[in-house]
């Protein structure tokens, strides 16, 4: 394996990252894992693991290049640890692709279905393994690219794995086709039509029929969306915070909708502190909101530096006693530390860095007619989560409500992936999401997952619109509400050790990975 080798599969990792904001391009990720695929074919283990480690390094640095900046420019790292740092992350993470092109070049069998079945689930168990091992990252996870794609049909059925899974059979399926593996014979012609072919009219299938709806409206709410546009190296100033608060309470109570929702920690401070500095701000919010057919979910800062503190969500209405969502899946290193890594966290800046868990199930939010279930910053990469609190149907959520800042990232990809991600949970759980963010993108998403309206991005501003609330279970709201992403572990498994088991040639000069075997 040479380093030109290993240099080009870092350049088509990064390439593939392209489709995540460019949601035209949503070719391009198949392209980039064909390739990947054809590679494989030729090699052996060792060597496929290099490949694919650098395939991974390559996507995650393009990704997730942006932690640079929180670490950088916020956390005062210097350049060079926290470009190092961002680079070690993106090797941990691309770790589970080196194993899966190991194992998928030490296990191919030369029959081409039987191959593309075997790189899916190899393919699915690494990125379900970045996507829940140490906390999970799954940023940048294949399915996303298919937001805009006929395949996203599949979304309330399989999930964004599931979607990431075809990505990866259809381009095993399609590098049979289309290159010859070294020492082998050429595919033959009539293999290449007949992929061509169900490729073709699988896509215009889903096309014309485009996603099944399993969900029914349940009612209209007007919705205010407030966008305050601080920076983060004055979120959390002590001199810049009465200012920002004066201007967030009369966003508030100006607001014309039924529904007003601030960003993650709008209000930047704890309750000690918010004495201390706003009194009465609190007990003013409290008797505006105390009327039924106004309510607000206001992100904020609760408890204290001696027993813990949690990132929250205050939900405010005519209810005796306020409502209130804690953060579950908290961020390493920015709302938890990691074991062993004090010292890190210790060389940053940040303003609060150690907070408490919330429940992972947790209740809605009961205002309007509808039943709201907040999740903060990053929680919508995780469907899986929120499919939780669809466990008990007439519970379940009607409106989703995503508050943010994601300020720490500056001016960045950062902001349309993340819009990106939240379109694609809306398929998943075909529910519509509302957006309430610091510095972008704020906006009201369908239970289609089209933007019906937003905000521009480092703006101060109200995003007034209306959201339509909505019943029923989709398919991946159901089964991965009661069993997480376990029925996909298994079923990759499965056949992982079915093709191991059954399928599998011996390595031999004869039958070895640089030769493909007979069909």
């Amino acid at each position: 394996m040479s380093g030109r080798e290993l240099f080009l599969a870092v350049c088509v990792g990064a390439a593939h990252t392209l489709a995540y904001p460019l949601t035209w391009a949503w070719w391009l990720p198949l392209l980039a894992v064909t390739w990947l695929v054809s590679c494989l074919n030729r090699l052996r283990p060792k060597p496929a693991a290099a490949l694919a480690l650098a395939f991974g390094v390559g996507w995650l640095c393009a990704g997730v290049w942006w932690l640079f900046v929180s670490m950088h420019r916020y956390g005062q790292l210097p350049a060079w640890l926290a470009a190092a740092a961002v680079l070690a992350l993106s090797l941990a993470l691309s770790t589970y692709l080196a194993v899966a092109g190991a194992c998928y070049a030490a296990w191919r069998t030369g029959r081409p279905g039987v191959d593309a079945a075997l790189f899916a689930a190899l393919w699915t168990l690494a990125e379900c393994a970045r996507g829940v091992l140490w906390t999970g990252f799954p940023w940048v996870a294949s399915g996303y690219a298919w937001v805009d794609a006929p395949w996203a049909a599949l979304a309330p059925w399989v999930g964004v794995y599931g979607m990431g899974a075809a990505l990866a059979a259809m381009a095993a399926w399609l590098a049979s086709a289309f290159f010859r593996p070294q020492r082998s014979v050429a595919p033959k012609p009539a293999h290449r039509w007949t992929v061509l072919a169900l490729g073709g009219v699988a896509s215009g299938v889903l096309a014309v029929v485009g996603p099944v709806s399993f969900t029914q409206p349940a009612g209209r709410v007007s919705v205010s969306l407030i966008q305050t546009d601080v920076a983060q190296d004055e979120k959390f100033s002590l001199e810049k915070v009465p200012a920002a608060l004066a201007w967030l309470a009369d966003a508030l109570q100006q607001s014309p909708g039924q529904l007003v929702v601030t960003p993650e920690t709008a209000v930047p401070l704890l309750p000690s502190q918010m004495q201390d500095l706003a009194p009465g701000w609190w007990e003013a919010q409290v008797a505006f909101f105390n009327q039924p057919d106004r309510a607000a979910l206001v992100g904020v800062p609760l408890g204290d530096f001696s027993n813990g503190y949690t990132n929250s969500v205050i939900g405010l209405t005519a209810s005796p006693a306020p409502y209130r969502y804690d953060k579950h899946h908290l961020v390493p290193f920015g709302e938890f530390i990691p074991l062993g890594f004090r010292w890190f966290t210790q060389l940053m800046n940040l303003p609060l860095g150690d907070f408490e868990r919330g429940r992972l199930a947790a209740p809605s939010f009961l205002a309007l007619g509808q039943r709201l279930a907040p999740n903060i910053c990053y929680e919508d990469l995780f469907g899986e989560e929120l499919a939780a609190r669809f466990q008990v149907p007439d519970q379940a959520p009607t409106v989703l409500v995503n508050v943010s800042n994601i300020a720490w990232f500056g001016d960045t990809v950062a902001l349309p992936q993340h819009l990106h991600i939240t379109r694609l949970r809306t398929l998943e759980l075909q529910r519509p999401m509302l957006r309430a963010t610091n510095t972008g993108m704020t906006a009201v998403v369908d239970h289609t997952g089209q933007v019906v309206k937003a905000l521009p991005p480092f703006s101060r501003g109200i995003l007034h619109g209306e959201v339509e609330g909505r019943t029923g279970l989709t398919p991946f709201a159901w089964w991965a509400g009661r069993w997480g992403l376990w029925p996909w572990v298994l079923c990759a498994a499965a056949v992982v050790v079915g093709v191991w088991r059954y399928g599998r040639r011996p390595f031999s000069a004869q039958s070895g990975p640089n030769r493909a075997p007979g069909p």
